[in-house]
């Protein structure tokens, strides 16, 4: 059995947030796979499911962020599920808008909801960052993580939600190198190469 968890903030007006990236993924998970309706479970909203043949429990942590651990790791305790396969789905301000980054085990990197994690669990679970670009002061990133994407975000928003959810039996199969590089094609396809300029042709010399 695997758990992935999204991570954000459970009120209402948080919903837009940067922050809540998480809850956004695992919530395009739920409608790309016919998870079962979510129910109140281990202090968040719990759903089941499965990908790629294994049982799945989608987890969205009601504990605020900085709190999620007590979430996460009440529901990774209750199934004995092992941290290989737990994965947590976050928003990243190193990363560029888009940009996806998977990783076993590591530090928190300053985020305060996989702090919470490692702190009531074996640190070797799974991160799933998701690039939410970063305000270029660190005095601004409580309000730019805190405040809702913009209306310009919302084409790249959209296909990374969509890759994010349509590829995720691959992090089920152990191919994270492979889900990284899909969605990358999808939200940075390679521009095409211009044509290849026919070399000169010989002319005969002047007799």
């Amino acid at each position: 059995m695997w758990l992935f968890a999204g991570l954000g903030n459970p009120r209402p007006g948080d919903a837009g947030n940067r922050h809540n990236i998480g809850f956004m993924a695992v919530d395009r998970i739920h409608a790309r796979h016919g998870f079962q309706p979510w129910r109140a479970r281990f202090r968040g909203l719990a759903s089941d499911g499965s990908l790629a043949g294994e049982k799945v429990l989608l987890l969205k942590p009601l504990t605020y962020m900085n709190l999620s651990g007590e979430s996460v790791g009440e529901a990774q305790r209750f199934f004995k599920i092992p941290a290989e396969q737990v994965v947590v789905f976050y928003d990243e301000i190193d990363l560029t808008p888009g940009r996806v980054r998977v990783k076993k085990g590591g530090g928190s990197g300053g985020h305060n909801g996989i702090r919470s994690i490692a702190a009531c669990m074996e640190p070797d679970f799974w991160r799933v960052r998701l690039g939410v670009g970063h305000p270029g002061h660190k005095d601004l990133v409580q309000p730019w993580v805190l405040n809702d994407f913009a209306k310009a975000d919302r084409e790249w928003l959209e296909k990374l939600l969509d890759v994010v959810a349509a590829e995720a039996p691959l992090l089920v199969e152990g191919r994270d190198g492979e889900y990284m590089n899909r969605c990358a094609l999808a939200l940075f396809p390679p521009r095409p190469k211009p044509p290849r300029k026919p070399p000169p042709t010989e002319t005969d010399p002047e007799t």
